[in-house]
Parts: structure tokens; sequence; C-alpha cells
């Protein structure tokens, strides 16, 4: 039997299979999971496709968290699949071009709104927006990019994820009486979507290949997608508030 057998889980943000939002409902379909994906827009019939490719193929719902409709009637349409929640991944962020890069102070705030809204608030709205599904207890997951240093080039998508990590803290701290535990994991540099799109990433790969101690493969979004499942679980019953570092423990090490 798996370590997720009989539970229900949203996973929010799925576009491609190189995603670390694939590889978690994956692993936690093949762990007994129940599994319904979300994505919006041009997004959707990708997200469509790939819910093809999992084991058993998932249920798709449209959620653009910037949509307040979407938002309030989430819990409704997902009744159409699940009769409830245990679980929830936030694999959701998104930065305009614009807020990227070098320029950090120059950066227009409607650019680095974008980036504040879909990356860091989405984690509470949509939290709040699955509460309604959620039984006596229940995990939200979301992903971050290790925010407790400037990188270069990440721009306002890292001040975006500095905002997330305190903001799953405040969730933690506000949703524990009611036993919704909230984590994230931070996991290294990866070939996703999200990666790609941020203008001379390469870098990243290269810091990482040098002085990550057990080593690591931006193409293999597996151990990240564990650690996911496994915050998921019952095996973390009195973890919150965390942040599980999956990056080969470069976050460890100087120079």
């Amino acid at each position: 039997m798996g370590i997720l057998e009989g539970k229900k889980i949203l996973v929010a943000g799925v576009l491609t299979e190189a995603s670390i939002a694939f590889s978690a409902a994956k692993i936690a379909q093949e762990q007994g999971a129940t599994v319904v994906l979300s994505n919006f827009g041009r997004a959707l019939s990708l997200c469509q496709r790939i819910a093809k490719r999992l084991p058993q193929e998932a249920p798709v719902v449209e959620l653009d968290v910037t949509n307040t409709e979407h938002l309030s009637t989430l819990a409704d349409r997902l009744r159409e699949h699940v009769d409830g929640l245990d679980g929830v991944v936030h694999s959701i962020g998104f930065a305009p071009q614009e807020a990227m890069g070098e320029g950090f102070p120059e950066v227009a705030w409607e650019h680095a709104a974008t980036a504040f809204q879909v990356s860091t608030w989405s984690l509470a709205s949509l939290t709040q927006a699955c509460r309604p599904l959620f039984g006596d207890t229940a995990s939200v997951v979301g992903l971050t990019f290790d925010a407790t240093v400037a990188w270069p080039v990440y721009g306002w998508m890292g001040a975006a994820k500095a905002a997330l990590e305190s903001t799953s803290r405040y969730l933690a701290r506000e949703l524990g009486p009611d036993g919704v535990r909230v984590n994230l994991v931070a996991a290294g540099p990866l070939r996703t979507m999200a990666m790609k799109s941020i203008p001379g990433s390469n870098q990243f790969e290269e810091a990482w290949e040098q002085r990550a101690p057990l080593g690591w493969s931006v193409t293999d979004t597996e151990p990240a997608g564990k650690a996911v499942a496994a915050l998921l679980s019952d095996w973390f019953p009195a973890t919150t508030g965390e942040i599980v570092h999956v990056d080969g423990g470069f976050h460890a090490v100087g120079v």
C-alpha cells in the first residue's frame, strides 16, 4: 500500500512532463492517491494532454488564480471529481520578463505586482479556496527556489519567492489549529518551462554542477516530486512552516 493510499490531491499548475508538478502527480498516483490537475487559458489544453500521460488519466479543472470567480467556484467544481481534498500542490508562478534580469530597482510596480499576485498571494488564495474540502487534516505543499539570498537574473521573482516563503509560515501558523500543514519544497534548478523563461538561467546550472555535494541533474524532477509526495503523506504529521531543500545539498555549502 502506498503512502498516499486513499488520499485526494489537487495539483495546481501542471504544464509539461518536465515539471515538478507532473512528477509529483505521477508519484502521488503511484502511491495510491486520486489526483486532479488544474491550469487555465492556453495552458489548459496542454494540461489536459499531459493528464493522459499519467499512470491513470486525471481530470482537469480550469483555475486562473487571478480570477476571483475561478477561486470562489473551485470547491464546487472539484466536487464534481472528488468528495474532498487531503492535499494541495501549489506549482504556480509567473513574473513578466520586465520583472526579471538586471535593473531590479527600475522595474515598474505593475510588473512586480503581477509576480506577487500570481506567485505569492495565490498560495493563500488557493488554500482558502480549497478549505471547504479539507477534512480533519490536510497538507498544502508549495514550490520555491531558495530565497534566502539574491540570485543573478531572478529579479522580482526572487522577491516574490521570499514572500512566498513568509506566506507559507503565516498560513502554517493560522491553519495549524484546523489540522492544515503548509510546507515548501526548495528544489535546485531544473529545465522546466519556468526556469527556461529566466534570461541567463544557465548560470544556475553551472553553479550547481560545481558545488552541489550530492551532484545535481537539471533534468531529473523525481527527487523533488518524491519530497512533495512525502509532505502530502501522513509521514510528516507534525511538520509545518518548513522548507525542505531538494538541491543536492547546494544550500548547505559555501564556495
